[in-house]
């Protein structure tokens, strides 16, 4: 696979003065995206358990060109760039929905498996790492 890619709709209200959606709500647009791969797609292919609890441990935004709420959605692609037993990077590109194929935003999060009854990390399990493999895009990692 490599890729998974989905679409997200950017809301009037998240423009700011600029006319271009801001920082915090470009963030949640990523967040969405990795919902939809995380949550969604995962437990539709047997990887659920990452729904019960994901932390961001790190994450890193470049910006382009400004993303704007013309009321188009934009795409995100998102692959799996490394692996390790209790955490992953997840990177992004988010084309603007004016250029299907500029890329308006890259980012990226280290994501950590996050058991919220014992409110500690956890490993990943092997249906998870198995559907993570799926989208890795490089060779690091374990």
């Amino acid at each position: 696979m490599g890729l998974f890619i989905t679409e997200v709709r950017p809301r009037w209200s998240d423009m700011d003065a600029y006319g271009h959606v801001n920082h915090a709500n470009t963030v949640t647009l990523l967040e969405e995206a990795r919902v939809a791969l995380l949550f969604t797609e995962a437990a539709r292919q047997g990887a659920d358990g990452m729904a019960r609890g994901v932390v961001v441990a790190r994450l890193v935004v470049e910006y382009f060109v400004p993303l704007v709420a013309d009321g188009t959605p934009v795409r995100v692609a998102m692959s799996v760039r490394e692996m390790r037993h209790a955490a992953f990077i997840l990177d992004y590109q988010v084309y603007s929905g004016q250029s299907d194929d500029q890329v308006a935003v890259t980012a990226q999060t280290l994501l950590v498996p996050y058991d919220t009854a014992s409110g500690r990390p956890r490993r990943l399990t092997e249906n998870e790492r198995d559907f993570l493999a799926a989208y890795r895009s490089g060779s690091n990692g374990a």
